[in-house]
């Protein structure tokens, strides 16, 4: 009998779906706009993989519409998403994992955001120990970075780092896949990458790689600097070499279709124990993080003024708001343990992210947190009922007992990097 071997127009193999699907899965993630889970995707694996691999290799992948969604920032604003279905995520990984390998090699060492290995935390580490070496602090906002990519630009440079025809194709029609708005309307689209999409963390990092970081090695090769996606600072000497390099980059980031928004990048002062000059904009955030003059301890135990990072007060309020949102003091029909293990994930996030730096800050950040608890307490316990004061005496007693039980007490007695 003889064995019929399906031809396909571009060599992808099988196990590149497959490994491809278990990067999504690992991810989790919400469905896109065909309403479809990952779960849901599952109940026909095979089939629904195949139907990927299938339509990949023989050149006729079509991605669907990506869904908009808006999650709102600390500013009031929103900031868009596109959520491309599971389906489009692994074919997006298909992609993306036969890319990534080609610009690692590539890619500046200042540069941390969604690489592996890296971190936002590798990040703000160097981006401390420059602060405390150089005055001066350039720090910039690229309006609207992931919606205004051009994309013939990208496309330039994404050629050459590779010739792969099955690549090239299918990142062009991300690039213009539709979008499908939150009022069922679809927009075509010119220009960007949605923010959410698995092959735009590494498409934005080229062209800032070629828009920003190669720019800097070349015209700016003396000024350290931290790239975080498009979340970037700059350091220098002095406020003129600040405000040239301001300049500049402006002209640079227009050549490429890019603009620098006006008001949010700044130069900052990196005022400290020996830095005392009267400059009105002394702080910025990065990463989560405010740096900023604080009170500092030095090896022999005395105060000095380092300049320095902690929990943003966006961040803070953005926890606050999210704390509010559970309302725990309603939660009493659960016992104590029953009510961590609702929390204690997300707690743990918290204070692993921004207990890095100044811990004590995250925790008082937190202290509504405490609050709610007291509340809990007095709903659950017929002993507390109207005794507020009383009630905090329970916390602080179950505190003493196990200091660790909920992870933003033991914030504040993290070591904080010297």
């Amino acid at each position: 009998m003889t064995r019929v071997v399906e031809a396909k127009s571009f060599d992808i193999a099988k196990r590149e779906v497959w490994e491809a699907y278990k990067r999504v899965k690992a991810k989790r993630g919400a469905a896109g706009g065909d309403g479809v889970t990952i779960a849901e995707f599952e109940q026909d694996l095979s089939k629904n993989l195949y139907r990927i691999w299938n339509r990949m290799a023989s050149g006729s992948y079509l991605p669907p519409p990506v869904m908009r969604v808006d999650i709102p920032k600390g500013d009031g604003r929103t900031r868009p998403l596109g959520i491309p279905t599971v389906a489009d995520r692994i074919a997006q990984m298909v992609v993306q994992r036969r890319l990534e390998p080609l610009l690692e090699p590539v890619f500046h060492a200042s540069s941390y955001g969604y690489r592996p290995g890296r971190s936002a935390h590798d990040a703000l580490r160097v981006a401390r120990n420059q602060c405390w070496r150089h005055d001066w602090v350039l720090d910039l906002d690229i309006k609207g970075f992931f919606d205004n990519i051009d994309h013939d630009l990208l496309m330039k440079a994404v050629r050459r780092h590779t010739d792969c025809r099955w690549a090239l194709l299918y990142i062009e029609r991300w690039l213009k896949a539709d979008v499908l708005m939150p009022d069922g309307m679809l927009m075509m689209r010119n220009k960007g990458t949605p923010q959410g999409g698995v092959i735009s963390p590494v498409l934005a990092n080229l062209f800032l790689h070629y828009a920003f970081d190669r720019w800097m090695v070349r015209h700016r090769p003396k000024v350290p600097f931290e790239r975080y996606a498009d979340d970037i600072i700059c350091h220098c000497d002095s406020q003129a070499e600040a405000e040239s390099l301001r300049i500049e980059l402006q002209e640079r980031l227009a050549a490429c279709q890019l603009e620098l928004h006006p008001e949010k990048t700044r130069v900052v002062y990196c005022a400290d124990a020996n830095r005392r000059g009267e400059h009105d904009v002394r702080r910025f955030d990065f990463l989560g993080y405010t740096f900023k003059p604080r009170a500092a301890m030095n090896r022999r135990g005395r105060l000095f003024t380092s300049f320095s990072p902690a929990v943003s007060d966006k961040a803070g309020k953005a926890m606050r708001h999210e704390i509010r949102g559970w309302g725990l003091q309603l939660l009493n029909r659960y016992d104590l343990d029953e009510l961590l293990a609702r929390i204690r994930p997300v707690l743990v996030g918290w204070v692993r992210y921004y207990g890095l730096f100044h811990p004590s800050s995250l925790q008082r950040a937190l202290k509504p947190l405490d609050h709610d608890l007291v509340r809990w307490a007095q709903r659950k316990y017929k002993k507390l009922r109207g005794r507020y004061m009383r009630a905090w005496d329970w916390l602080r007693a179950l505190r003493h007992r196990a200091p660790t039980f909920f992870p933003h007490w033991s914030a504040a007695t993290m070591t904080t990097e010297r």
